[in-house]
This record gives structure tokens, C-alpha cells and sequence, in this order.
């Protein structure tokens, strides 16, 4: 795909979003790569919407793991930058359990307030009432 058309594509998901979500509904961001652009344009999207007051929830499984962990600084410094904006403001950061332990990591390979998933703490914010959910 070229850029005009993810561009294209990235503006027209921002768009049907923005018409369909309620004021404050919560956004779930579910992200599986570890492909640089597309983590960052993720990362973004949610960022995005909530600093316009819709609760955010980003959830690292598969390959986004090495997002979400200290060796993950040099490669992922500007995702890794986003993912710290968002928890200090006060969003949310989940991290699959089962595709951290894929991967030969452990919970002490965390980002600093990046919380360890469980079926209730993934739950509770992938099905809170009004929850749109995106996935990168």
C-alpha cells in the first residue's frame, strides 16, 4: 500500500470514528506489530482521541510486546515516548500475558506502569459500555 492511500485510509477510520462515538466514549486500541509506522500511527490515533476526552486503552499482544518493554528503548524510543504520555495523563497500557511469555519475557522486562492483562483487567476495558476498539 503507498502512503496516499494509509493516509487516505487512517483519515477515513478517524472520521467514521469520530461520527459514530459518543462524546467520552472509551477507545481500545488493540496493537500487534512491532512495525515501527504502524505501532507510531496506533499509538497516535489513540493518543489523539483521548487528549479529546475519550478514555484510551492500549492493548500490546503478539508482536507488539517489544513495544511495551525496556529492550525495546533504542528500536521503539518514540512509541515507547507515546505509550509514557499516555499512562502519565492517565490512559491505560495492558500487556498479554501469554504473548509476553512467547516471546522469553517476563513481567520485569515492563515498561514502568504498564499493567500485566488477566481476563478482568482486559475485560473491564475492552467491554465497558460505549467502547470502540481499533486494532493496528
Amino acid at each position: 500500500m503507498n502512503a496516499l492511500r494509509i493516509f487516505i485510509l487512517t483519515i477515513a477510520v478517524a472520521v467514521s470514528f469520530s461520527v459514530s462515538a459518543g462524546p467520552n466514549d472509551p477507545l481500545f486500541v488493540s496493537l500487534t506489530t512491532d512495525e515501527p509506522h504502524r505501532a507510531r500511527m496506533a499509538l497516535s490515533f489513540g493518543k489523539h482521541h483521548f487528549d479529546n476526552g475519550h478514555p484510551l486503552s492500549v492493548f500490546l499482544s503478539d508482536k507488539g510486546v517489544f513495544i511495551g518493554v525496556k529492550s525495546g528503548a533504542g528500536k521503539y524510543a518514540e512509541q515507547q515516548t507515546l505509550l509514557n504520555d499516555i499512562m502519565k495523563a492517565g490512559g491505560q497500557v495492558i500487556m498479554c500475558p501469554m504473548c509476553l511469555r512467547h516471546y522469553g519475557l517476563t513481567e520485569s522486562d515492563l515498561l514502568p506502569g504498564v499493567k500485566m492483562g488477566s481476563p478482568k483487567v482486559t475485560g473491564d476495558a475492552l467491554f465497558k459500555d460505549g467502547t470502540k476498539t481499533m486494532s493496528w
